[in-house]
Formats: C-alpha cells, structure tokens, sequence
C-alpha cells in the first residue's frame, strides 16, 4: 500500500521535534494501551473505479430495503413528501452550514430563524436555537442547562426510567463529565413515569427529562410530573416526539421549561441512524443558558429587515472555557429539511399524520394480541408505539417475519438485560390495513 501523507520523513521528525516528542506513538500516550492498535490495517490492494463500484453494489445488495417496516424505538419510517429532497437539492440548501461571517449570509439567517420559528409554535416555548446534533445530544444540553439555572449548585439531575436507553447513556457521559448525579425515576405498572418518585428522588436536584410518548410508547401524564419537580423548585424538560404534538399536548400546555427531542420524524429518511437534528426550546427566561445558535431579526441601518446571529458570548469559540456549552454549530441540512416539512404539512396536515400514527398503532395491537401468544405489556395510552409480551422467542418471530418480508418488532433482549419476552411494535402513516393484516397472519404462523 502507498502511503499518501503528504509530509516526508524529515518533516515529520522536525514537526515531532518541534512540539517535543520523538516518535508519533508519543502523540497518542493518553490512549489506554490495550485501545490502540497493536498491527497495520488488513486492507488489500488497490482495486481500479469499476471494481470498486461492483465491492459496493454488492454491499448494498446485503442490506433489506424492502421489507414493510414495523420498528420505531428512535428511528421512525414516515413518508416523506417529494418537494423535499426537490427543495434540498438546491446548492444554496445543500451546501448549508452555520455561517461564520453571518451578515452576509442573510439567505441562511433567515432559514435558521423559520427554523425556531416552526419549533416555538410547535413546542408553545418562547425561544428554539438554530438545533443541535440529535436528540440524545439535546437531552445532554439540556441537563447542562439544568444545570447552569440552578446556578451549579443542584448537583443531581433526575431522568424517567421512560427514556430511551441511548439517550440515558448520553446524559450519564456530560453529567460525568459535569459532577453531576444521575437518578433513574422508575416507571409504574402502567409503563410510565411513577410521579409520586419525582417528588421522594428532587431534594437536591436541578430538574427532570421525562419522554413523551416515552421509549415504550405509553403516553406520560405530563402534567403531573411537571408539578411534581416544580414543587420541588427544579426544572421541567420534556423530550417530545414531534410528529405526535399534531394530537398530543404541546411543552407549553402543562408548563415545561424546556422542550428538547429529535427532528428525524420531520421529513429526514432513516438513514441507518442519522444524521438527525436535535431540536431545544426554552422560556424566555432561560435564553442565556440554551447552547447553540440563535437567528433573530431586526432592522439595519436604513430600515430594512436583516437578520443577525445573537448572544455569541455564551458559545466556546468566543468565552473559550467560561461558555455554558461547546456546542457552536448546527445541523443546518436537517433543520431546513424539518421547517420544509412542517411548512407542507401545517397544523392540519400534522393532525392528519399524527392520528393516523394513533389509530394504525391501537389497530396493529388489538390484532397481535387476538394470539393467545401475544399479551399487550402496559395499560396506559399509547401514540404509535406499544410493547407486546409473547411466550414465544422474540428472534425466532422476527426471523420468520423477515422471510416473509416484514421487519417485526424490536427484541427488548437487545437493549434491556434480561427481557427475554418483550417486543417494542411501531405503526405509522406508512402502515395501510393491507400491511397490518397481513403481519398480523404472519404473526401467527411465526409463533405456532
């Protein structure tokens, strides 16, 4: 193999020199030894354009894009209306980035502020920043914000057992990182939040994240948590599905503090995990603390509308090690992907999908638990996601239902230790009768 460093020998070693260190393996002595890599890479010859272009087909070919999706768990199959990637497509879209000499980018500036726009009035919150890298790193955010209004003396924050397990173990990485406590709130024997918990587990912490619906699908009384932690003096942050806020209550109705979750549902494909947005609003009262960037609009020196960016003193690359976050960019593809999709759709058309989530999810499990093998796990409302009990091996349904081509449930074995009969079902608007009926008869042949 060539090696395309661009830099001799010499220069390297005058460079190794210069910054004090003899050889490169030096450059890396805060990497734990059993992490590095102790042999060169297994990488074969190099092939010519047409044989890579056949190594990737064939890779492609591996993976199953047809079958009729019945998974969510964070990643959700919705449709996507065609004037989006038509929109994105354009090069002053596609080539977006947080601009940096802002005012001349007012193209830019003005899609970031419909952006949070779009987010207060579907969230009811006051403030939204231009977003952030996914939801997990929203919730991440948040608790630092939690963290920064409780002027860093609450050193515990509180998370519902509800949440989904990446994001917990997002949140537990910054708050180690923070000094900060994590507490787990655990669910009642309806799978949702136990509220009267809330209020044993705040002495002493800054606030709670509750996801509604949560990873289980159940709908949270929200309400009710929020009064528990404000009676505590804490903060309330809700973690949302946006698409469901076409029929749930929004942030604002039961009194949040701050709305966080992932704008993936808004018109972004699947994409095997990502890239998403994470999305963050807030009360106006705690516009200091939210990370990231904010598009506000005035007027410039002759009267004319202009957008600029404002309060840059909270961000790293100016207050350095004082900044309340390091976050200083945004997923600006993804954002003008979401104020795209909302602009189509509007509040009736958010509506439409969002019951449509509903109904298709309640329709998908009254039929799955007509089995004698299949038992519905919670009692509690649910939007369009619900965990179904089966006597049967959850990977053993799956693999029939995949042959038959269908992707089934997710095994809760596979993210929660020890859950050997749970499988986490999604339906949505993508879903018709025609597909529901027949995983439903699937189901049934896949556990006799």
């Amino acid at each position: 193999m060539k090696s395309y460093v661009p830099n001799t020998i010499s220069e390297r070693e005058e460079m190794l020199k210069v910054v004090g260190v003899n050889t490169m393996d030096d450059l890396f002595s805060d990497v734990p030894e059993d992490m590095r890599l102790k042999a060169g890479l297994a990488l074969h010859d190099g092939m010519s354009e047409i044989e890579v272009r056949r190594e990737f087909l064939r890779l492609a070919k591996m993976n199953n894009t047809d079958l009729h999706i019945f998974r969510g768990a964070g990643s959700y199959n919705h449709y996507i209306p065609s004037c989006i990637p038509q929109l994105l497509s354009r090069s002053e879209f596609y080539t977006a980035y947080t601009p940096y000499q802002a005012e001349m980018s007012q193209g830019m500036l003005q899609s970031i502020f419909e952006y949070q726009t779009f987010i207060c009035r579907l969230t009811g919150m006051d403030v939204s920043n231009a977003s952030v890298y996914d939801g997990a790193t929203a919730a991440a955010e948040a608790v630092s914000m939690m963290f920064q209004i409780g002027r860093k003396k609450k050193k515990k924050v509180l998370l519902s057992g509800g949440l989904h397990h990446e994001i917990i173990e997002a949140v537990k990485t910054y708050a180690h990182c923070l000094d900060i406590e994590v507490v787990i709130v655990p669910l009642n024997e309806k799978g949702t939040t136990d509220v009267e918990k809330i209020s044993e587990l705040a002495d002493g912490a800054s606030g709670i994240i509750v996801q509604n619906p949560n990873f289980y699908g159940c709908i949270e009384d929200m309400q009710a948590a929020s009064d528990a932690i404000h009676a505590q003096g804490g903060i309330f942050t809700a973690y949302v599905n946006p698409m469901s806020l076409g029929a749930l209550k929004r942030p604002c109705d039961y009194n949040a503090d701050i709305a966080i979750g992932d704008a993936q549902p808004l018109g972004m494909p699947m994409s095997f995990g990502g890239p998403y947005a994470g999305f963050m609003a807030c009360k106006k009262d705690y516009t200091r603390m939210i990370p990231g960037r904010i598009t506000g609009e005035t007027r410039d020196s002759e009267g004319n509308r202009a957008y600029v960016l404002t309060l840059q003193a909270r961000e790293q690359h100016i207050k350095r090690q004082l900044a309340s976050s390091n976050i200083c960019s945004n997923q600006m593809l993804c954002a003008i992907t979401a104020s795209i999709y909302l602009a189509c759709m509007g509040p009736v058309g958010m509506r439409e999908v969002a019951m449509q989530n509903i109904q298709k999810a309640h329709y998908l499990a009254d039929g799955l638990t007509q089995n004698k093998h299949a038992k519905l796990r919670y009692n509690a409302p649910f939007y369009n996601e619900f965990v179904i009990d089966t006597d049967k091996n959850p990977e053993v349904i799956n693999a029939v239902l995949k042959s038959k081509g269908f992707m089934g449930g997710l095994p809760l074995g596979r993210v929660i230790p020890g859950d050997k009969t749970g499988m986490l079902w999604c339906a949505t608007e993508m879903n018709s009768r025609e597909e529901i009926d027949a995983l439903i008869c699937a189901f049934e042949e896949a556990v006799k």
